[in-house]
């Protein structure tokens, strides 16, 4: 319709704004820089991971600010000050950076796929021995219990199926053990978040192969505050070899332990400063975990027994029996080997012998080391020569190149890949090196594969004895 002509067009320049929404020849205004940073925001409320926060943040601050550079067909502002602009795109280039190094160092640990013909399945056990009170507490009526996870051989598992949790069965319990880990170690919860979030290969509670077995049975018992998860890599890659693991939590040793009513129990385990008093206390802790180990044995015999039990009888071997462990719960599968002999064989992964060295072991051992430093552990290789020379099997010590303490372990596929801290193997090559090893020596001692020998001296110097006379490998 046409304009009355005593209606001219409004000049709208003289007054107030309007109720439109005000554009500046189609360039982003203030206000969607305020969208961008209120939709940035909303993904922070859903960042899974302190990193991503850090990301996302410094993104949100970042972006307004580029929005902003872009050169505008309007008339130019006057200048903003300089500081302004340097000190929030200063702090969210730091965030971003901060996030992408913590995402590197610290990821979600992604296992290494098993190696073995075998898929692989998991369950978790809770025992009680009746014949011993436990020592940590005054409470008469408190029995020793320990948490036993089983990693065995199973039947094809079909795509898509659920996978077991890196640490414990549920959200709460993989929260708890990863913050009761942190405490341990003295590090903020947050740098360890990944734990909780990662899982393994294994089918949670998957039928038992059906051909196969019986099947050996391998005993693992965790370093000083170390968790049954913490060689996950290892005990999936050894069941997919056909061995059936049981790793152990150790209450009142072990960072943090949750039984089945829910408790959840923290270390007791500290050192005093005083050398003598904490070669007591270490003596004492390994005679509880060894004799952990020997009760564990006990219950798998029991189980394998046990017409209705799980796994179902008959497929476990438990004359074929191995004592293994790292740190001090290698020097526990030699203590509990000595005292029971039972257990064929024994790997002791980097831990200081602890048990009585004049008695002699009947066992094969196979023990796995680091290089030693100038001036590290001096007494560590003479005892634990000693204890190899005791034995009146074949008994070899590799020294594997590239490794420290905790490449034997799951550490590297989660902490920042520092050499002095995790070795110089890689963030998979660590763990998966020691399920070789470690299926080499099985392999002929349990399943009378072969001499290890030959093949173990490609992964390290290798040295070995029998009833204190020096071997060729």
């Amino acid at each position: 319709m046409a304009r009355s002509p005593s209606c001219p067009p409004r000049d709208f320049s003289d007054h107030g704004p309007t109720r439109s929404r005000p554009q500046v020849d189609g360039w982003p205004t203030a206000s969607n820089d305020a969208i961008d940073v209120m939709s940035t925001a909303g993904l922070l409320m859903i960042a899974p991971r302190w990193q991503v926060v850090a990301v996302l943040t410094g993104v949100a601050i970042l972006l307004p600010l580029l929005i902003r550079a872009i050169p505008r067909r309007s008339k130019p502002r006057g200048a903003r000050p300089r500081w302004r602009v340097v000190l929030p795109t200063s702090a969210a280039l730091v965030a971003i950076g901060v996030g992408i190094t913590g995402l590197w160092a610290l990821p979600v640990p992604e296992l290494p796929r098993p190696t073995g013909p075998y898929d692989v399945g998991t369950t978790v056990r809770e025992w009680t021995d009746p014949a011993r009170p436990e020592v940590a507490t005054p409470d008469p009526d408190d029995w020793r219990t320990v948490v036993v996870q089983l990693w065995y051989p199973a039947q094809p598992v079909l795509p898509g199926v659920e996978r077991a949790r890196y640490l414990g069965g549920t959200d709460q319990e993989a929260n708890t053990i990863s913050r009761g880990l942190a405490d341990y170690l003295g590090v903020p919860a947050v740098l360890l978040d990944g734990l909780p979030r990662a899982h393994g290969h294994a089918v949670p509670d998957s039928p038992v192969a059906s051909s196969g077995g019986p099947f050996p049975v391998v005993l693992f018992s965790p370093g000083l505050g170390g968790i049954r998860t913490q060689n996950t890599a290892w005990a999936e890659d050894l069941a997919s070899r056909g061995y059936v693991v049981a790793a152990l939590d150790h209450p009142y040793d072990s960072a943090v332990v949750v039984l089945r009513d829910d408790r959840t129990i923290t270390t007791t385990v500290a050192a005093t400063g005083d050398d003598a008093e904490d070669e007591r206390r270490a003596n004492g802790w390994t005679d509880i975990r060894a004799a952990d180990l020997r009760f564990v044995l006990d219950q798998l015999e029991l189980l394998n027994r046990n017409p209705d039990g799980f796994p179902p009888a008959g497929q476990l071997n438990t004359r074929l029996a191995a004592a293994t462990g790292h740190s001090l719960g290698g020097a526990a599968a030699l203590q509990a080997a000595r005292q029971d002999h039972r257990f064929a064989a024994i790997i002791d992964l980097d831990g200081f012998p602890r048990d009585p060295v004049s008695a002699p072991l009947p066992q094969p051992i196979l023990a796995v080391a680091h290089p030693l430093d100038s001036g590290e552990s001096p007494a560590y290789l003479p005892r634990l020569t000693q204890v190899l020379k005791l034995s009146s099997k074949k008994s070899c010590l590799l020294t594997v190149p590239g490794t420290e303490h905790l490449t034997f372990t799951d550490a590297p596929l989660f902490l920042p890949p520092l050499p002095s801290l995790v070795g110089a193997l890689g963030r998979s090559e660590g763990p998966q090196l020691t399920s070789n090893i470690s299926a080499v020596f099985l392999d002929a001692t349990l399943k009378n594969e072969g001499g290890p020998g030959a093949h173990l001296s490609m992964y390290g110097d290798l040295s070995c004895y029998r009833s204190g006379r020096p071997l060729p490998p």
